[in-house]
């Protein structure tokens, strides 16, 4: 027989759960998609038990979204120059219309060099030596160009300039929205939280806080630091403290700040412990440790709001 357990109950997941039909039928048995802990015959077994299951799959699917919710994600990509870490920060890291990379502050500051060992002359990107474009139509025509290509960053960050009318395109908050679709639908992250955003604040959508919080929790299970600490203020505003320290310790290893001193504030104030500071202190610190660099902390002393990385 097989079984799953959940709080002490065991359910035999061989048999349909409301007529019972048996083993020699189990493998066309369909499990119920929201809680995964029973299994059914067709879907009129499944309509039938359905008042009996409801209270207890609710909160088995509510378990198994908090599993994933509030699972560690996987950290960043690397450099592709330096091999390291890439910050989490913006302006920690650059991305290239001409090829597509993302390099971090550090290689972007650092002079190009070429086979020889010699200085090439500034303008061109680190990695595929391309010159450097400062004009709006150009980066344009290289933007459309990696959106062709189906580059995710490439949509975003299409959709950040039609959000704020930069780089010669004219402010529209639907265009955007557009493009963060796009993007997130292919898994891009940042974008899933823009459009949470977009739901909070109203910019091109209705004010919709149940669908902001949607967006926000499918960008911070794919990784976006901004997103998780979102979730973590909103669950302060209603109370839930335990969650809202669950989301501001995920997004403290992944280097935000203001998550660390969110989870300061409610040691202040008593509403967390002196251990849970000292373990997001801890983790943090490990993130820094994974990013930082000589290169990266040449090229923040330069311009420290251009190239800063933490």
């Amino acid at each position: 027989m097989q079984s799953m357990s959940t709080e002490g109950k065991d359910y035999d997941v061989s048999i349909c759960a409301n007529c019972g039909k048996g083993e020699e039928e189990s493998n066309k048995l369909k499990a119920c998609t929201a809680c995964k802990m029973v299994k059914y015959c067709s879907r009129e077994c499944q309509i039938a038990h359905r008042s009996q299951h409801k209270k207890e799959c609710r909160k088995r699917a509510a378990e198994l979204h908090d599993e994933k919710l509030f699972k560690q994600p996987p950290p960043d990509e690397d450099c592709p120059i330096c091999f390291l870490l890439l910050p989490t920060l913006e302006s920690g890291r650059k991305y290239q219309t001409c090829c597509g990379k993302m390099i971090c502050s550090g290689c972007t500051y650092a002079p190009v060099y070429d086979d020889q060992g010699n200085v090439i002359v500034e303008g061109k990107c680190s990695f595929c030596r391309t010159p450097n474009t400062y004009s709006d139509e150009e980066l344009d025509k290289r933007m459309i160009g990696r959106i062709g290509a189906g580059d995710t960053e490439a949509m975003y960050k299409q959709g950040i300039d039609y959000f704020e009318g930069a780089n010669g395109l004219p402010q529209d908050h639907t265009k955007a929205l557009e493009y963060w679709h796009r993007a997130a639908e292919l898994g891009h992250s940042a974008s899933y939280c823009h459009i949470g955003c977009a739901h909070d604040n109203g910019q091109g959508v209705e004010v919709d806080p149940k669908k902001a919080n949607h967006y926000y929790e499918l960008a911070a299970m794919r990784g976006d630091v901004s997103a998780r600490y979102n979730l973590g203020i909103n669950e302060m505003k209603t109370g839930n403290i335990d969650r809202a320290l669950k989301h501001y310790m995920i997004a403290a290893r992944a280097g935000d700040s203001d998550s660390l001193k969110q989870i300061n504030r409610l040691y202040t104030y008593g509403r967390a412990t002196k251990d849970d500071y000292t373990k997001a202190l801890k983790l943090y610190q490990e993130y820094l440790g994974e990013i930082k660099s000589s290169q990266r902390d040449e090229a923040a002393a330069y311009d420290n709001e251009e190239y800063r990385y933490y």
